[in-house]
C-alpha cells in the first residue's frame, strides 16, 4: 500500500486525503497550525490519522508521495528536505486528475476566475450537462472527485495550485488577465509569477484548447515567445481576432 502524506489541512489537504484514502492509500495529514473544526470531523469521519501544532519528520519523510497544500511555498525547509530525498511532491489539482476522465476546464487568471468559474458552471448546468465546479470556489478538485465522478468539471485555478502541477492537463484552459500579484512567492519576479499562470498550458495538446485576453500585454507577449501545443482561442474587445470572439458594435462575435 502507498502512503500519501498530506501537507496543510486546509480545503484541497482534506479533499486530497479523502480522494486518496477512497483510492486506497495509507494516508497521513500535517499541518503545522491548528486544523479547524469541519475538517477535522472529516478526517475522523474517514479514519484519516492526522496531526496538528507540527509536522513530524518521521511520519512524512517515509511517504511514497506529497500533497502540499497551495499556501505553502516551495522555499520552506520541510518541501526542500523532500526535493533533496527525491519523494514527489504533487498538488491537489494533479493528484485528483488521476482519479477521473472527465472533460476539464481550467480557469485562472489575476481577475475574474471566481465570475468566470461560475459563469461557465451555470451555462453548462444549464445545458444540462453533468458538470461540477470546485478549485477554488466550492469543493476541491479533489473532494469533488471523491463525491461523485462527474462527466465535466470547471475549476478556479491560482497560481499556487498549478506551481506543483506534474500532467494535469485540462482540455479547455482560460486565462482571464494577468497583472502583478502574490509576488513575494515568486521572489518579486513579475516574469516568474506569469509563467506560473502559464503553467495551466504547458501539457495541453493541439486537441486542447487556450482561451486568453488577446487585448493582456502580459499575455500575449508571453505567447509570442513561448510555445504551447493548445489551440488558441483568443478574446478581445478592442479588436477582431480570426477565431475566437470580439466585440463589434456592442455585439459579441464569435467564430
Amino acid at each position: 500500500m502507498k502512503k500519501l502524506v498530506v501537507l496543510g489541512a486546509g480545503e484541497s489537504g482534506v479533499g486530497t486525503a479523502v480522494l486518496a484514502k477512497q483510492q486506497g492509500y495509507e494516508v497521513f495529514v500535517s499541518d503545522k497550525g491548528n486544523i479547524a473544526d469541519k475538517y477535522k470531523k472529516v478526517l475522523l469521519h474517514h479514519t484519516i490519522d492526522f496531526e496538528e501544532g507540527a509536522h513530524t519528520e518521521s511520519n512524512i519523510f517515509d511517504a511514497d508521495v506529497v500533497m502540499k497544500s497551495p499556501g505553502i511555498p516551495d522555499k520552506v525547509a520541510i518541501i526542500k528536505e523532500l526535493h533533496q530525498r527525491e519523494i514527489p511532491v504533487i498538488s491537489e489539482i494533479e493528484f485528483a486528475s488521476k482519479y477521473t476522465n472527465a472533460t476539464i476546464v481550467g480557469i485562472t487568471g489575476s481577475n475574474g476566475k471566481t465570475t468566470t468559474t461560475l459563469l461557465t458552471g451555470h451555462i453548462l448546468k444549464k445545458a444540462g450537462l453533468d458538470v461540477c465546479v470546485a478549485g477554488n470556489v466550492g469543493d476541491s478538485f479533489a473532494l469533488g472527485v471523491a463525491k461523485k465522478d462527474h462527466q465535466h468539471f470547471v475549476l478556479e485555478l491560482s497560481s499556487f495550485q498549478l506551481d506543483s502541477i506534474v500532467d494535469f492537463a485540462p482540455h479547455i484552459a482560460v486565462i482571464t488577465n494577468i497583472s502583478p500579484d502574490h509576488l513575494d512567492r515568486y521572489d518579486y519576479n513579475y516574469e516568474n509569477y506569469i509563467n506560473s499562470k502559464f503553467r495551466i498550458t504547458m501539457n495541453q495538446k493541439a486537441s486542447d484548447y487556450l482561451i486568453y485576453d488577446a487585448d493582456d500585454e502580459a499575455i500575449t507577449n508571453w505567447l509570442q515567445t513561448n510555445r504551447t501545443e493548445a489551440t488558441l482561442l483568443p478574446f478581445s474587445i478592442k479588436k477582431e481576432v480570426k477565431r475566437g470572439a470580439y466585440k463589434k458594435d456592442n455585439n459579441i462575435i464569435i467564430k
